[in-house]
């Protein structure tokens, strides 16, 4: 059986989410559902009291989403190398709204490093984000709302390699992962 480029691509991104942490893999699929609107997280997600708090902060949120989607595509979606985007208005209307939702995932400490969120955020922003995320994770791990000893750890997760690429890839991801029920036997 020959296989395509995509289907190529496609096991790749499953073999990554399937390296992350369990609590990682939950929590991406969680904010995949309430990001983009596929199921009542609330019914799907919430175990306890906690949880459903959790969850509507999250919604609250993650409305800047939807700021952020405009943006990217106003401002060009996804360059090819860095300075492609002009003047303060991109800056202000991408970095502000990223580093706010990326301070709330990043302080619910379900996310272990950059791989994590760089993986959630291209499937909640599309490939056009990918510029902004070495920025937006560096400037909210480093900010009090995370626990000192946790922002060494996030800090420590960028390599050297994805804080200063020389250009990012206009292809979108193609695994999107979703709940699975697992059938009782």
């Amino acid at each position: 059986m020959a296989y395509t480029p995509s289907a190529e691509l496609i096991l790749a991104e499953m073999r990554e989410f399937a390296a992350f942490a369990p609590g990682e893999q939950r929590y991406i699929r969680r904010s995949l559902d309430v990001g983009l609107g596929r199921t009542d997280a609330f019914r799907l997600w919430a175990r306890d009291g906690g949880e459903t708090a959790s969850i509507r902060s999250q919604y609250v949120v993650y409305q800047d989403l939807k700021l952020l989607r405009r943006a990217l595509v106003a401002n060009g979606n996804a360059p090819a190398h860095p300075g492609t985007f002009d003047g303060q208005d991109a800056m202000e209307s991408i970095m502000g709204p990223l580093l706010r939702v990326t301070i709330f995932d990043l302080a619910q400490e379900r996310l272990g490093g950059f791989c994590a969120y760089r993986f959630l955020y291209e499937r909640l922003l599309g490939a056009g984000v990918r510029p902004w995320l070495p920025g937006a994770f560096c400037g909210a791990a480093a900010l009090p709302q995370i626990r000192p000893d946790r922002r060494k750890v996030l800090l420590q997760s960028i390599s050297e390699a994805a804080a200063t690429a020389p250009g990012w890839s206009r292809r979108e991801p193609i695994f999107v992962p979703e709940f699975v029920e697992l059938e009782a036997a």
